[in-house]
């Protein structure tokens, strides 16, 4: 039996830009998140404003920072915290993990994904915190967000 229902073009892996998070410079070869098969692979987002500026401050204010551009490229993903399905947390210092905590359960104070938390010697521009995830796209019919329709046409202008 042939499906040629336009399904097959989800298995092909899509590349998620957003200019409301850190942008990614592509000359690192990274992207914001990848789109396939129905989930959205959101690349590690640090403590960065919108224009790349480091945001620096306290524990609580870089992780709430990280959070925005997890928000905005989920958004852009058509997806959402409530879809996120796995997260990989990275800390400069294990110290700061409760105090990072504070600041996630509020994004998760629902559904609790999986969650790996890991200290590593040294993060991306000397931050103390990164967070990646792992996302369910919203394909429920009609629900495509208009921040995610403008998210595709910036890619189709970016290629």
């Amino acid at each position: 039996m042939s499906s040629s229902s336009g399904n097959e073009m989800s298995s092909i892996p899509k590349p998620v830009r957003t200019h409301d998070a850190c942008p990614r410079k592509n000359s690192t070869g990274i992207s914001q998140a990848i789109k396939a098969n129905g989930l959205v692979f959101v690349s590690g987002q640090i403590p960065a404003d919108k224009t790349g500026a480091i945001i620096s401050g306290t524990i609580e204010e870089q992780t709430e920072a990280v959070f925005a551009n997890l928000s905005a490229v989920l958004k852009a993903s058509n997806s959402s915290f409530n879809k996120v399905v796995k997260v990989n947390v990275f800390l400069s210092d294990m110290a700061n993990f409760a105090r990072m905590n504070s600041v996630y359960a509020k994004y998760f104070s629902g559904h609790k994904p999986a969650r790996s938390c890991v200290a590593v010697r040294e993060l991306p521009l000397k931050v103390d915190v990164e967070i990646e995830c792992i996302a369910l796209e919203d394909n429920t019919p009609g629900k495509r967000s208009a921040v995610a329709a403008q998210a595709e046409r910036e890619n189709e202008d970016d290629d």
